[in-house]
């Protein structure tokens, strides 16, 4: 039961409903759930035709292939490319509860959007989510042409648990040398492993995501009793990383009631510190998911603010 002080914006209260009815504890309970969320989606049809590619590219070594799906722009040539990384804790989601989202993000940024079905835990984990985003990513960068993609603007976006991916790629690629990512988009990112600030250690009881279900989230990605050890690199919690500079350009967005909230602010604090362009937005009244299938305003407004940070990002890359 959420607790009633939270003064939560009233137009979410439809979403608060739809959130209530899953049980992370459950995680296959939970997966069969966000299939049949699906059918609640509002309908989205784009406003510009868009093609759609359906590709098994080469897996990390010893793993299988990896799924994507690439929604792009019809009849355009040399267009930006966008890694979408799901979110769901690291146990959820898939290309078929996230292909809405990415249809929407090709129409009305004019962008590639390739869709990753990363392996998900605790069946499969860290490192091989990343290793998945990993191996697509250098797929795009290296048939981006055969895509119709310009291999110099290609960004990555990231929503909860795949922010986390989102942001461990960026500083994975900087460490090794590319693919280059020209921008990057965290919104309500999932970051640090050791649960220590205010907002982590205040929100046990909020809607869409609270302390107990990051608990589970990290236990299943990193393993049973390794969460907030001494051993957990920062490719799998980026808020471990000591150097933050020479990351791409990025947008990140928190939820004001949110457990994750002062780890994504505290995140984009430090990347702006490093000089790293960094524009970070938290948005009023909202919980965990809350921009997901609403109409309300600030939902509108939190993903409207998305788009037109990945346009500039994309198409505008410093």
């Amino acid at each position: 039961m959420t607790d009633p002080s939270y003064p939560i914006d009233p137009e979410l209260a439809p979403r608060l409903e739809f959130v209530a009815l899953f049980d992370f504890a459950d995680h296959e309970a939970a997966r069969a759930g966000m299939i049949r969320g699906l059918a609640f989606q509002p309908p989205y049809e784009p406003p510009v035709p868009l093609t759609v590619q359906d590709e098994l590219v080469p897996g990390p070594p010893d793993a299988p292939p990896v799924a994507v799906r690439v929604h792009r722009p019809a009849g355009q040539d040399e267009v930006p490319g966008l890694l979408y990384l799901h979110g769901g804790g690291f146990v959820l989601g898939s290309i078929a509860t996230s292909d809405a989202d990415a249809r929407r993000m090709a129409a009305e940024t004019g962008a590639a959007v390739v869709l990753v079905d990363y392996r998900l835990a605790p069946e499969h984990p860290y490192p091989a989510a990343l290793d998945d985003c990993l191996a697509a990513l250098e797929w795009v960068a290296k048939n981006a042409a055969g895509l119709g993609i310009d291999a110099n603007r290609i960004g990555v976006f990231g929503e909860s648990a795949g922010g986390a991916l989102a942001a461990a790629l960026t500083l994975l690629t900087r460490d090794r040398g590319g693919p280059d990512l020209c921008f990057q988009c965290l919104l309500t990112p999932v970051l640090d492993d050791r649960l220590l600030t205010e907002s982590m250690r205040a929100y046990t009881d909020t809607p869409g995501w609270s302390r107990p279900d990051a608990e589970l989230s990290w236990d299943h990605f990193l393993g049973e009793g390794v969460r907030g050890g001494d051993d957990v690199p920062s490719y799998a919690a980026p808020a471990r990383a000591g150097n933050l500079s020479g990351l791409p350009p990025a947008f990140v967005g928190a939820a004001q009631f949110d457990p994750l909230r002062d780890e994504a602010i505290a995140y984009a604090q430090r990347l702006a510190q490093a000089a790293v362009l960094t524009e970070l937005r938290l948005y009023p009244g909202t919980f965990h998911g809350a921009n997901q299938g609403s109409r309300a305003a600030v939902a509108v407004r939190m993903n409207t603010d998305v788009i037109a940070a990945l346009r500039r990002g994309l198409h505008h890359p410093r």
